[in-house]
């Protein structure tokens, strides 16, 4: 079954994708880096963005047809919706950042006050699990959403939701990178899932997985190089929200997300860490991410780097199925190790040649 709504979702996305290119050339909603030139960009040509309505439409057409219609899910493509709208925003007229981390904001929110929670993370000192106390900082409130999202477990999952939105948005910078190891995470994350007494929704959390991991198959069948179309912020906030819902409804894998998003994760730490140390604002788009110093230092091409980042995903999701939690945060902070290293010598390597 689970291959069947993989293949279904797919073939959404991948029949809905040339649709939306035609829509979005005739009304010439194009990243043009002709007319809109910025460092970060990789590609040459005017590209239409719109992935984020292809990749939403296929998650919405797999979920109502393969899911139970509950409050939670409900509310989850409500978050959806509000998020792919502002990406057809983006897509057009490249909104300023607060707004698209104001809306971030509202959708994770909707999610968190239905009482879809990071309730407990499990032990990485021994068995068993650290639960995260249910208690609002905002008591006196008489508000079910400010209490949900203002107690230690709802802080804990705004926090977790908004940053994989924010790095997986910096992890589309080439051809066929976001939707590969998307897919790949999500695939790994349904085969890990399962239903557990935390749980309050009355779908399958694995099902959902497999619908998003095959939305973002059939995006990556046109976002791969030379692509025809771009995730845009649509589709790489789209990305981090139900990776991170899906992690929490899975039965807390935390750890397992982490792992599988490795990669993207501390490429983001570093980033954030780089722009503060110089002054900079961290949410300000510049050449030095990972996927940039393959390209420049080592001259890799755009599609042997989003072969890379979905083999590292691949190696890394499979290397969960068999460790326990204290192994997947040693996976993780051995790869952040080598990614921070990496960075840190090819910012050398570059100042070196200059001189």
């Amino acid at each position: 079954m689970k291959l069947v709504i993989f293949l279904f979702s797919a073939f959404v996305s991948t029949i809905l994708a040339p649709l939306v290119i035609r829509f979005y050339t005739r009304k010439k909603w194009l990243d043009d880096p002709g007319k809109t030139p910025h460092i970060k960009k990789t590609h040459k040509k005017p590209v239409p963005r719109g992935g984020g309505l292809v990749v939403f439409l296929g998650i919405l057409v797999g979920s109502l047809l393969f899911l139970n219609l509950d409050q939670y899910l409900l509310y989850i493509l409500l978050g959806a919706t509000i998020l792919t709208i502002v990406g057809i925003l983006d897509d057009i007229f490249d909104i300023h950042p607060f707004i698209r981390l104001i809306t971030g904001l509202i959708a994770s929110i909707l999610v968190i006050q239905t009482g879809i929670e990071i309730g407990y993370v499990s032990n990485p000192f021994g068995i068993g699990v650290l639960s995260l106390p249910d208690i609002s900082f905002l008591n006196s409130l008489d508000s079910n959403i400010i209490t949900s999202v203002f107690s230690l477990s709802g802080l804990a999952t705004l926090l977790f939701i908004m940053w994989n939105m924010n790095i997986l948005n910096w992890a589309k910078g080439v051809d066929g990178q976001l939707p590969g190891f998307v897919s790949v995470s999500a695939i790994f994350i349904g085969l890990l899932s399962f239903r557990f007494i935390d749980d309050p929704t009355t779908f399958n959390t694995s099902y959902l997985s497999f619908i998003v991991a095959g939305s973002y198959f059939g995006l990556l069948l046109w976002n791969w190089y030379p692509q025809k179309m771009m995730p845009g912020y649509g589709a790489g906030s789209l990305a981090g929200y139900f990776l991170s819902i899906l992690a929490i409804l899975s039965g807390a894998k935390l750890a397992t997300t982490l792992m599988v998003l490795a990669l993207p994760t501390a490429d983001g730490i570093f980033t954030i860490s780089r722009r503060i140390l110089a002054g900079k604002s961290p949410f300000w788009g510049d050449r030095g991410h990972f996927h940039h110093k393959l390209m420049d230092v080592f001259g890799w091409g755009k599609r042997r780097i989003a072969i890379f980042y979905w083999l590292v995903s691949l190696f890394l999701g499979t290397l969960s199925l068999f460790l326990n939690t204290t192994g997947k945060i040693i996976t993780f902070l051995l790869t952040v190790s080598f990614v921070f290293g990496f960075l840190i010598w090819t910012k050398w390597y570059s100042q070196k040649n200059k001189n």
